[in-house]
């Protein structure tokens, strides 16, 4: 990790849609989400496209309805596992919306939203797990408040408003293999 809160092996793609963390805020919570643009297709840069406010609307019919949001994540794990950073750790990304965890609201000022390309209908690729257990051990490594007890959907924080990363997300492989990285 870079001294300002980047991942030297992902490819750094800058989103204007972030912001400071609340003063003395500190990193607590990891929130996993699934994105594709449009739904259900992979590839294409689309959801850089909306993480950077270039999203043509014209592009696609789904695009219309979207293109106007300031969105974005601190990373994305695209199908093959390769990582693109929209927003340095230290800062807030715009990913959980209206949310609470823990009795808080406001989850991103005190989270890191990691974006696994996918779908809540279908599974997520072996390389995105390789990738997310090993960003998820730089993440505990880095901020000593996370942990595999801080890791949540964000369905969890924002219940019967989002459901991802849905249920073909496996959470017992994944912490399985985070907690076996941290022994």
């Amino acid at each position: 990790m870079t001294p300002d809160d980047r991942l030297e092996h992902a490819r750094q793609l800058p989103s204007p849609n972030c912001s400071e963390r609340p003063p003395g805020e500190r990193v607590s919570l990891l929130v996993i989400h699934n994105i594709s643009l449009p739904p259900g297709e992979y590839g294409g840069g689309h959801v850089d496209e909306l993480f950077c406010n270039t999203l043509d609307p014209g592009a696609h019919p789904y695009f219309a309805g979207i293109a106007h949001l300031r969105v974005s994540a601190h990373l994305l794990i695209d199908r093959q596992g390769r990582l693109t950073q929209y927003v340095p750790f230290n800062r807030k990304a715009w990913h959980a919306g209206q949310s609470c965890h823990g009795g808080r609201e406001n989850c991103n000022d005190f989270s890191i939203g990691i974006e696994l390309e996918g779908t809540d209908h279908e599974p997520f690729t072996p390389a995105q797990y390789d990738t997310l257990v090993d960003v998820t051990h730089t993440l505990i490594q880095r901020f000593p408040e996370l942990s595999p007890e801080t890791i949540v959907g964000h369905s969890d924080i924002a219940p019967g408003r989002k459901t991802d990363p849905g249920p073909h997300f496996d959470w017992a492989h994944y912490l399985a293999r985070v907690r076996r990285r941290e022994s």
